[in-house]
């Protein structure tokens, strides 16, 4: 009998969801970078050895939203964490737990409820920057955090059934026992995905994602947030995408001086791409999209 289910990872900006991911599939599905919200949507990897199928959700991070994209942001990162197996909320090793840790564990614990809920765990992530002691004090730090959010709520039930786990996203420290437990907390069911997949990102998601995080990761300040990629021609070899800005002040940023800046991140993208592909960058304007339901309806948030 094979077993398959949903863990969710959720958790606030920064705090290597996507790096866990990555790290737990043991290949790239989900973009990284330091600036906060990188991840936009639901991404699944997909985890298969022997009879255990998981398929890990990286969400958004849990934030304090200052335009309509942050809202709903939000709202995909707290649907992710109903009807799964296992929720996993992220915090860090090094960092004290703050009022977005406190709504991040509130989540978790809200959507474990009931004796047939997903079951709850705490991941301290980060492990390999501060030393043992550390560690060990945010552990229970967490473990406190976790029993005074509970009973604000009236779930004592729930926080007594709560795991935890340090781990090093980045080295992959601690993971396996991670991996271990949500394997174990998998129901009866046939696989959901092929054996040999790792992910459900439709392709042309996964070009355009990967030139957004060359975007985030070289351009500065609220710029990231500004930027929007999609494929808009997908014949292969031929893949054209296109880079959305709010003002036009924004394309000279994202060109860079004499374009190089563009032909910078279309060289990182393409070097993750098959060999042969030919990545062509465009550069164009759709004023305040962040904030415009129409456009983040079309956009696909």
């Amino acid at each position: 009998m094979t077993r398959s289910g949903f863990a969710a990872i959720i958790g606030r900006p920064n705090v290597g969801k996507s790096t866990l991911l990555n790290q737990v599939i043991g290949t790239k599905v989900s973009i990284t970078a330091s600036s906060p919200n990188t991840t936009r949507q639901a991404i699944r990897g997909i985890l298969t050895e022997d009879d255990v199928q998981v398929i890990f959700v990286d969400t958004p991070g849990i934030h304090r939203p200052k335009t309509t994209l942050g809202g709903r942001l939000n709202e995909t990162a707290k649907a992710a964490a109903g009807g799964v197996d296992v929720i996993l909320a992220v915090i860090e090793a090094s960092a004290a737990i703050g009022p977005g840790d406190r709504n991040v564990i509130a989540t978790m614990l809200s959507n474990s409820r009931g004796p047939r809920g997903p079951k709850p765990c705490v991941v301290v992530n980060k492990m390999d920057k501060p030393g043992r002691e550390a560690v060990a004090a945010q552990l229970m730090a967490a473990t406190e955090a976790v029993r005074e959010i509970a009973e604000e709520m009236q779930l004592t039930d729930v926080a007594e059934r709560v795991e935890y786990f340090p781990v090093s996203a980045k080295t992959g420290e601690g993971t396996q026992a991670l991996i271990d437990y949500v394997k174990q907390a998998m129901p009866e069911s046939p696989f959901l995905f092929a054996e040999d997949e790792v992910s459900d990102v439709p392709e042309a998601m996964w070009v355009a994602e990967l030139v957004r995080e060359q975007l985030v990761r070289k351009t500065k300040q609220e710029l990231p947030h500004s930027i929007h990629c999609r494929v808009i021609e997908f014949e292969w070899p031929h893949i054209i995408v296109e880079i959305l800005v709010e003002r036009e002040s924004q394309k000279g940023m994202v060109i860079g001086k004499g374009g190089q800046l563009l032909k910078d991140v279309g060289i990182a993208a393409r070097r993750q791409l098959p060999e042969g592909c030919f990545l062509e960058l465009k550069v164009s304007v759709e004023p305040g999209w962040q904030k415009r339901d129409d456009v983040l309806d079309r956009f696909g948030y």
